[in-house]
């Protein structure tokens, strides 16, 4: 049994609302929580069902986990609702839904145009793919000019961060689209740090938006997952085929835990957003700092576009160089007592990464440089803690 809003009032309702009730499809048993169909496979009553089956499926029939689960489905049928795509696929890490998006549509002789700017493991994506074949040409992605220089007719796809890890550059997703969509490009966005809380990605110009549910979605820390967002024809005509046939889907139970964490997104990311916000204003000109990179400031260069982009929000994301380079950023890690180290982010608890030495350790180090990862810089993702206490944290371990 599939519950749905009525016809004509799921337009209308708050974000809030879809996130906790959309798409929810219930058993006979009327169960209230969202059911975890825990299933690799699905019974057919006769041959010919089976047959009919794997010629063209409904709306609740499935084949194979691989290929969709209910549970999967009603996940999927959520974030499309809250991004405002008409479709979306569910992976098993934001990473697979990298790679499932580029690779599903790229192939030998294709160009794509992407911003340097990138999580190690993005820039490791459109290295493989220029392996095999297609062309890759990366720019600034907040300088307009280089889009437009290296966009040309016949470019099959942009790619970029709508804010960037780990420099907290912000594109201007209009622009970039436009010129993109001038050319017949398809616009790819990785909104990780912007959240479906703040996205306005398709308002913006994006056919295809990448989330690792992993951060904010799923929210504790919990489970790998990620999720592709776009057309109807591109999710189950691209999309679906390669990732059902390459193994890239996601399991039911995480699907399941990120239903869950969906409930609780908005409270959690605008509370998250909101001490970030306390936080990066409390550490501005703390002299053991060179800078204080948050978008919600107004000294950041971007800062007008991120509040028009994301709602007038800087997001839960925060990064800080340290004066004295790696050895102090280093100390002031150790001194930590609630902040945690590690390289997840948009959990419920508060992290900090040291992006030089890990996420982005593979770079060399004149990219490094280029993109602003200085031996000194540190990524704090802002949990759900008391803002004073990490305020506390962080300056006590600053100061030493």
């Amino acid at each position: 049994m599939t519950d749905r809003p009525a016809k004509g009032t799921d337009r209308a309702l708050h974000p809030r609302t879809k996130a906790v009730h959309h798409g929810t499809r219930r058993s006979q048993y009327g169960e209230m929580a969202e059911a975890i169909f825990l299933t690799q496979g699905f019974v057919y009553d006769n041959a010919a069902q089976a047959e009919a089956r794997f010629v063209e499926t409904g709306p609740d029939e499935f084949i194979y986990a691989r290929y969709g689960n209910p549970t999967s489905r009603m996940f999927e049928d959520r974030i499309a609702a809250l991004e405002g795509t008409e479709d979306a696929f569910a992976t098993a890490s934001g990473m697979a839904a990298v790679n499932g998006a580029m690779f599903s549509m790229c192939g030998p002789g294709d160009h794509v145009v992407a911003a340097r700017a990138l999580f190690g493991s993005c820039l490791y994506v459109l290295e493989l793919l220029a392996k095999f074949g297609v062309e890759v040409s990366f720019v600034d992605g907040t300088d307009l000019d280089q889009w437009q220089a290296a966009i040309r007719p016949g470019t099959k796809a942009v790619f970029f961060e709508s804010v960037s890890n780990p420099g907290l550059e912000v594109i201007d997703m209009r622009a970039v689209a436009d010129l993109a969509h001038a050319a017949g490009a398809v616009v790819v966005a990785d909104n990780v740090f912007a959240t479906p809380v703040f996205s306005r990605a398709v308002e913006l110009g994006a056919d295809i938006v990448v989330y690792s549910a992993t951060k904010h979605i799923d929210g504790g820390g919990r489970a790998l997952a990620g999720v592709i967002c776009g057309s109807r024809d591109y999710i189950r005509g691209t999309v679906e085929p390669y990732l059902k046939h390459t193994g890239g889907a996601i399991s039911p139970f995480h699907s399941w835990i990120m239903l869950n964490g969906l409930a609780t997104m908005d409270l959690r990311v605008r509370a998250q957003a909101d001490s970030a916000l306390a936080i990066a204003r409390a550490l501005q000109g703390h002299p053991a700092l060179r800078r204080v990179i948050y978008p919600g400031l107004p000294d950041h260069p971007q800062h007008d576009l991120a509040m028009a982009q994301m709602g007038g929000s800087g997001g839960t994301m925060i990064a800080v160089e340290v004066a004295g380079g790696k050895d102090a950023a280093f100390a002031a890690l150790d001194r930590l007592r609630i902040i945690k180290i590690s390289n997840n982010l948009g959990d419920a608890k508060s992290i900090v990464t040291h992006p030089a030495t890990t996420t982005h350790q593979r770079l060399p180090e004149a990219a490094k440089a280029h993109l602003g990862i200085t031996p000194g810089l540190l990524r704090l993702s802002v949990g759900l803690e008391d803002a004073g206490d990490l305020v506390a944290d962080l300056t006590r371990a600053l100061e030493g």
